[in-house]
């Protein structure tokens, strides 16, 4: 139980699912409710399926060009501190001209919901906690997702813009600091392996 909590919180994280949610509005504004829920259906599904693909996959990918775990947990350390402070320094994204049949799948699905700071932060946890607690993680976090979405009225009028937006802040600082840990988990293995391949 400890291990998924352990892979909770950095996916919740880079999830970030309060920071995606006045993306969500904006580009589902205008549409009626059953199309709004076949959207969030579409991004759900889609979501989970990019993720657990990359999950299946990553690995050996990673195995083929030779790179170690602590490689990766140094290189995508780094990329989610850049990502994480994109979205400290910059308030908002525009998306315009967006087909609705599509906007589920792309751009909410992959990569609002689950994007390169996700699959980054799922490809490193599963080397540290498993599959199984990674994989239920990621699961119920895009299962949350999905229910905010659903829910976006009342979250909406019970955080306002201006606490949408704090929350948002937060979780990317947050973020921020696990990209630091990982990073020097990294450096940590590197060095005890003796630079070594493992």
């Amino acid at each position: 139980m400890n291990k998924f909590w352990f892979c909770f919180f950095p996916i919740f994280m880079a999830v970030n699912v309060i920071g995606v949610l006045p993306m969500f509005m904006s580009i589902t504004d205008g549409l009626d409710r059953p199309k709004i829920n076949r959207i969030i259906v579409q991004s759900v599904v889609t979501a989970t399926v990019v993720a657990v693909i990359f999950l299946a996959i990553g690995k050996v990918i990673l195995d083929l060009l030779g790179i170690t775990v602590s490689d990766f947990m140094i290189a995508g350390g780094t990329l989610l501190f850049i990502i994480s402070l994109n979205d400290l320094l910059y308030i908002e994204s525009r998306w315009s001209q967006i087909d609705p049949e599509s906007m589920g799948a792309v751009p909410l699905g992959v990569p609002l919901i689950v994007g390169p700071a996700v699959l980054t932060t799922i490809l490193i946890l599963v080397n540290e906690h498993g599959p199984l607690a990674t994989v239920a993680a990621l699961i119920v976090n895009i299962m949350i997702a999905g229910m905010t979405f659903w829910l976006y009225a009342p979250i909406m009028r019970l955080l306002g813009k201006s606490g949408a937006r704090t929350v948002s802040k937060l979780a990317a600082l947050l973020l921020a600091a696990i990209a630091v840990m990982m990073v020097r988990k990294g450096v940590t293995l590197l060095l005890a392996s003796g630079f070594k391949t493992v």
